[in-house]
């Protein structure tokens, strides 16, 4: 589900939020937080007018919660959701946290959990008269596409949906 939410007011005089949950049927909820900030002046750490921020937040399962390359393949996912989707940008930056948690006690019984949280923003190039050389749409894909490598849900070439028959959930 994608809807529009708070943005903050603070970072820019002009911004736009949205938040989506996303599952696929043999995965666990995905959520994620996408976020454009416009600043008409331009801002020097931002290397332009323009700045979109990303979260990410899902759960692991057991075999990915102490894999060493976690933070590594996490981070691969945001450039390569940019470059799938050609998006021309500048000032790439981020962090991918793992958190886990096991129970004790009279919890014990509670399976362990984890998950991993992807923060990213970037910098849209723009052309000499200010416009972005990209279409917005094609940054908020590329969020779209991480939260879909964060579900495991395979990727998809571009302009390609997947579509679930209802014979095969039934067989499920």
């Amino acid at each position: 589900m994608l809807q529009e939410a708070p943005a903050p007011q603070r970072l820019a005089p002009c911004t736009v939020a949205m938040t989506a949950d996303m599952a696929d049927p043999d995965s666990d909820l995905v959520s994620g937080r996408f976020v454009l900030l416009h600043d008409p002046d331009g801002v020097d750490e931002w290397d332009g007018s323009f700045r979109a921020v990303v979260f990410v937040r899902a759960e692991l399962e057991g075999d990915l919660r102490e894999d060493e390359l976690l933070h590594d393949v996490g981070w691969s996912w945001v450039l390569e959701a940019l470059d799938v989707r050609q998006c021309s940008v500048t000032q790439v930056g981020g962090t991918v946290t793992r958190t886990t948690g096991r129970s004790f006690g009279t919890m014990a019984e509670r399976p362990a959990d984890g998950f991993v949280e992807i923060r990213a923003s970037w910098t849209p190039r723009e052309d000499e008269s200010g416009a972005l050389v990209d279409d917005i749409a094609e940054h908020a894909g590329a969020w779209l596409d991480l939260m879909a490598h964060a579900a495991g849900m395979p990727p998809l070439p571009a302009g390609i949906a997947t579509v679930h028959s209802r014979r095969a959930r039934i067989r499920s």
